[in-house]
């Protein structure tokens, strides 16, 4: 006689994919950046990636803490993406943070939709 079961079903999208979903203009991007809180008495650095961006907004997944409001310096390696940003959302998943910034002045060239 047949039984019936259920499993769990593995899924593979990332905590910075799940938020990305409350973004509908966000694009998939993987540029390597540095980190620094500013403007705080504790600051911290890390190096990350972002995985989504907008044309206001950078999505990245960190293992720092971070708190909505936190104002980011969002640096690559180039030189050619220096801005500061503000914390707009925190989603806590599996022990992993994804973040969402928003560029505090408009950034020339940053991503370019048709």
């Amino acid at each position: 006689m047949p039984q019936q079961a259920t499993a769990r079903t593995r899924t593979t999208e990332s905590s910075t994919a799940k938020l990305a979903k409350f973004f509908p203009e966000a694009t998939p991007v993987r540029i390597p950046i540095h980190l620094t809180r500013i403007g705080q008495s504790t600051a911290f650095s890390e190096s990350t990636v972002i995985e989504f961006g907008t044309r206001q907004e950078v999505l990245f997944a960190s293992t720092l803490p971070m708190e909505f409001g936190d104002k980011l310096r969002v640096q690559n390696s180039d030189g050619t993406l220096d801005a500061e940003a503000c914390v707009v959302a925190v989603q806590y998943n599996s022990g992993r943070t994804a973040v969402a910034a928003r560029f505090t002045r408009e950034v020339s060239n940053w991503i370019v939709k048709s």
